[in-house]
């Protein structure tokens, strides 16, 4: 039987990662994930695509506060967990999706600004603020998310790293770990491959959904503990992915993991170690 071999939290869109132990599944995904977000002077959100450094920046949760580190930082940042009353907003863009989010001040856009070299801020998601997945993917269902590309979770599979990366080391290329793929859940004791026929997985009374092949960008090429791009290979994984692992569902994008939302569950807890039942899609578009 499969069972969760990793949970992963992200508060800030595009730094570093949390391992968890367990996470209690929020309705719009894990708590804090992708709740923060950096912006340039248009709203736009700000990523490892052209910023490869804001993989070094590490995030901590204290029981009131997110701690920021960076390597190049003389001090951490620290925002508290609970928002100002009447904050700032500010316009934001996701993608196609617009919409209004909470500055965390000056202080914290001088941090960010010194790290990334251009001047961006720091903004928070709003809690009166709704997004939603799109329904052309999530068979119609509301689907709350914040920060994140489009989906509230990200699930993965142990065995299909070992596939690419065994065709990496077939080619002469370094292999590349799981971090890459920045997922929240991680699976082990399935077939390389087989998350995409997955229809939904069950975990202790969670039911997730598998709705979305996730097409992959250039920051699966960014070594998640440097923020850089080997000088030698400097888009692997993604050559090796190309055409082996091209998805017409996605517009021929290069997939790696599947995007997930919830059916139920919210207020449950997802462990590592937890076993997972799952169903297969029969669904020609598989």
């Amino acid at each position: 039987m499969p069972t969760i071999s990793a949970l992963f939290v992200y508060p800030v869109k595009s730094c570093g990662a949390i391992a968890l132990d367990c996470v209690q599944l929020a309705v719009h995904g894990f708590p804090w994930d992708r709740h923060w977000m950096v912006i340039d002077e248009n709203g736009r959100f700000v990523s490892q695509r052209e910023f490869p450094a804001m993989a070094r920046i590490i995030p901590t949760l204290t029981a009131d506060a997110l701690v920021l580190n960076s390597p190049d930082a003389a001090e951490p940042l620290e925002v508290p967990l609970a928002h100002e009353k009447d904050p700032a907003r500010v316009a934001v863009n996701v993608w196609r999706d617009h919409f209004e989010a909470f500055d965390e001040g000056v202080s914290a856009a001088r941090w960010f600004s010194a790290r990334l070299g251009v001047p961006v801020r720091l903004v928070r998601f709003a809690d009166d603020v709704t997004r939603l997945a799109s329904k052309t993917w999530t068979r119609d269902a509301d689907a709350p998310t914040q920060f994140t590309d489009g989906f509230p979770l990200l699930v993965t599979n142990h065995a299909s790293l070992d596939d690419l990366n065994a065709r990496l080391e077939a080619k002469g290329a370094p292999r590349v770990p799981m971090n890459r793929f920045r997922p929240n859940v991680v699976l082990s004791g399935l077939d390389a491959f087989e998350e995409d026929f997955i229809d939904t997985i069950s975990v202790d009374g969670i039911v997730l959904r598998m709705v979305k092949p996730c097409a992959r960008c250039p920051i699966t090429t960014v070594d998640q503990t440097h923020g850089v791009r080997d000088a030698q290979w400097p888009n692997e994984p993604l050559d090796v992915m190309m055409g082996w692992r091209a998805n017409a569902r996605v517009d021929g994008g290069l997939t790696f993991g599947q995007n997930a939302i919830a059916l139920d569950g919210a207020g449950r807890e997802l462990r590592v170690g937890a076993s997972v039942d799952y169903e297969l899609s029969f669904s020609d578009d598989f």
